[in-house]
């Protein structure tokens, strides 16, 4: 990893340094991680994005397998999936520190049309690899633009795009462009994801998603869990408990008002599939991650 990257995200990360240390910039999608301690378990349905580690390292899980990757590596995740991730080699002497884009459909969607044929490879939603010399230059470039915000709406556009177009002329190409693919499955069901991480509290039938995605019930289900690892039932559960476990952890709202807030209709129902997704019932598990918090202070 260039060091000129590494101090350009070291310096804004500790000039915008918030909670959590996780830092959104002004560029739509870019954001800078940075934290002193190794973390605690972080449940998450990740949106398709990569990751470059500048120091320290991290661990990501989904499903049955596990992912670790530290400075001069990237993540690729190429499909809403469900992760659970944690930063495992962290301190005040040697932060960890990474950059994160979000994928954009359209952007895919554009240079897949003009690029023709890409790299074959693997279709898995996760990668771990060595960051690319051409998409590091391209993060340090974007990461200077920050330095003049005066420029950054006239240039990050293209900077974005460039760097999803190194992206798709990688080992992963073939991955990255499926989301892009007009009418593909993952295009088809990435419509139905949206609709349901904008509206996970409310009741969605099966039916009306299959309808948004244009496939019959039983393939919309097949596809959906191809692409996500979940079936929809279970993909709008994980993101109503994660959602509910912010609401307790970060704004202080009682367990009881966490579920009916995220959708739940039953009490005693939320708290058992709490626990199952995150290991101990509410209560209990915001008072350790409270303690952990303490003791670290």
């Amino acid at each position: 990893m260039t060091t000129p990257l590494f101090q350009a995200v070291s310096r804004y990360a500790e000039a915008h340094a918030r909670q959590g240390g996780v830092v959104q910039t002004p560029i739509p999608g870019l954001s800078t991680v940075r934290a002193t301690e190794p973390s605690g378990l972080l449940h998450a349905i990740a949106q398709p994005l990569v990751c470059l580690v500048l120091q320290g390292s991290k661990r990501v899980a989904m499903g049955a397998q596990t992912y670790g990757f530290s400075a001069g590596e990237s993540l690729l995740i190429t499909a809403d999936v469900p992760t659970v991730s944690q930063i495992t080699r962290a301190s005040a002497a040697a932060p960890y520190l990474s950059i994160a884009l979000e994928l954009s459909l359209p952007v895919i969607a554009d240079l897949s049309a003009q690029m023709g044929a890409v790299p074959g490879g693997d279709h898995a939603p996760v990668h771990v690899d060595p960051t690319d010399a051409e998409v590091a230059d391209v993060a340090l470039r974007l990461m200077r633009l920050l330095e003049r915000p005066e420029a950054v709406p006239l240039l990050h556009v293209s900077l974005v795009r460039e760097l999803h177009y190194w992206l798709l002329a990688g080992r992963h190409g073939a991955a990255i462009r499926r989301l892009g693919w007009p009418g593909s499955h993952a295009q088809r069901v990435a419509r139905a994801v949206a609709v349901l991480r904008a509206d996970f509290a409310q009741p969605l039938p099966v039916e009306s998603l299959a309808a948004l995605a244009g496939m019959s019930p039983s393939s919309f289900h097949q596809h959906f869990r191809a692409v996500t690892s979940l079936s929809p039932l279970q993909f709008q559960k994980q993101l109503r408990l994660i959602e509910a476990r912010r609401l307790m952890l970060a704004e202080g709202v009682g367990a009881s008002s966490a579920a009916f807030a995220v959708g739940y209709e039953s009490v005693p129902q939320f708290t058992r599939e709490y626990g199952r997704l995150f290991g101990l019932p509410p209560v209990r598990d915001i008072q350790a991650a409270k303690d952990r918090t303490r003791s670290v202070a």
